[in-house]
């Protein structure tokens, strides 16, 4: 997608520091002055795919499996002791790229961060939620 800042990225149409690319999915820094941590890293499908809901099987493996990859270089490469797999799906979850992308950020301990949404929720469901999300699995 011409528009697309990942779409422009994976076609070097605009500059990245790259730590892998592969057929299916790549991995980049995030911009600069935006990582959350030494290492932040951004993994990406290589097919432009909106968010997470409308991924194909083959995109979501090979970003799924690459994260893993890259949990494990900066466990091995930084010394982290951690990693948070962070991705949002929509504009309403905080999705800034409307390109399916996921954030390897690596920790140590006393990092000093938090990695979990606060505070929770307020939205209110009538009637039990995980009864209305497994009727839409029968």
């Amino acid at each position: 997608m011409e528009s697309c800042t990942f779409c422009s990225i994976i076609a070097d149409r605009r500059p990245a520091t790259w730590v892998e690319r592969e057929e299916h999915a790549v991995a980049f820094a995030p911009l600069p002055g935006s990582a959350l941590a030494p290492g932040h890293t951004l993994v990406v499908p290589v097919a432009h795919t909106a968010d997470l809901l409308s991924a194909d099987p083959t995109s979501l493996a090979a970003c799924t499996a690459l994260a893993r990859r890259v949990g494990l270089a900066m466990r091995g490469a930084l010394g982290a002791t951690g990693t948070v797999l962070l991705q949002a799906s929509g504009a309403d979850a905080g999705q800034s790229v409307p390109h399916l992308h996921f954030h390897v950020v690596p920790c140590w301990p006393d990092d000093g961060t938090t990695h979990w949404p606060e505070p929770p929720s307020a939205h209110v469901h009538e009637g039990d939620p995980h009864a209305d999300l497994r009727a839409m699995f029968e």
